[in-house]
């Protein structure tokens, strides 16, 4: 697979976190084939750990392709590790502000750009109690109906042995499994050209949201639940969805 030039400060990125996460982790990838080989490409992972980023994004670049996560404006900001993260081509956007339009902007650009650009749908790590996936927040379909970009379902497995945000525990201990599958694109063809109204936004996110949660399925077992929202009530989204779930899996 054709790789872009990576110039010195990506080299140097790689060449710092791929060691580390070589001996941190034992890893079973699937689905490569599904990344697109160039232009842009919208990415959505399932969020169950701080340490997503790290796998994700070494998953990403393990297809050819080279991972541009969001990051809050004000990191960039800081002497030395903002430049280091705008060398690498990360992102940064504005949150809660009046600013929130030209981060979209950005996004756009970047995809545009035939940027690999990866956003966690649900905004930051789930609150489910088992790290099933929780409702969504509608970035990724805003995205995806100002670009027209492909938007790719990547679920993971196993972040969470390396950090669990539930009981804040770090594990160092080398070789933790971890599971990463990406699906081909989701199908949002029924609303192409549709205005980013709210219903349509929810229905769209609705969509990612269910192929995220049956991916994970595929590689945790079990049966998964409705889709979960952070104020503690299962909430079904579809109409063959069933009102409760056999939550089985390894959640450890």
């Amino acid at each position: 697979m054709a790789r872009r030039r990576l110039g010195f400060w990506r080299r140097f990125a790689i060449v710092l976190v791929k060691p580390v996460m070589f001996v941190w982790t034992r890893r079973t990838w699937a689905g490569m084939e599904h990344m697109p080989t160039s232009g842009g490409v919208i990415i959505v992972p399932n969020h169950i750990s701080h340490a997503d980023p790290l796998v994700v994004g070494h998953y990403i670049n393990d297809t050819g392709r080279w991972p541009q996560f969001l990051g809050k404006a004000s990191i960039f900001r800081v002497p030395v590790v903002g430049y280091i993260l705008l060398r690498c081509r990360q992102i940064p956007v504005e949150r809660g502000t009046v600013d929130a339009a030209r981060s979209l902007e950005t996004l756009v650009a970047a995809v545009r750009d035939g940027g690999a650009v990866v956003i966690y749908p649900e905004g930051t790590t789930t609150r489910e109690p088992d790290l099933w996936p929780m409702r969504g927040k509608t970035g990724a379909a805003r995205l995806a109906l100002a670009t027209g970009a492909p938007v790719l379902p990547i679920a993971m497995w196993g972040p969470q042995r390396m950090f669990d945000p539930r009981n804040a525990k770090l594990s160092l201990r080398p070789r933790n499994p971890v599971s990463v599958l990406a699906g081909p694109p989701v199908d949002l063809s029924r609303w192409a050209g549709a205005a980013p109204t709210k219903v349509v936004l929810d229905e769209m996110t609705n969509e990612i949201m269910l192929r995220l949660r049956d991916q994970l399925a595929e590689i945790r077992g079990g049966t998964p639940p409705p889709i979960y929202s952070p104020n503690g009530q299962r909430r079904a989204v579809d109409a063959a969805e069933p009102a409760t779930g056999d939550r089985r899996g390894d959640a450890a």
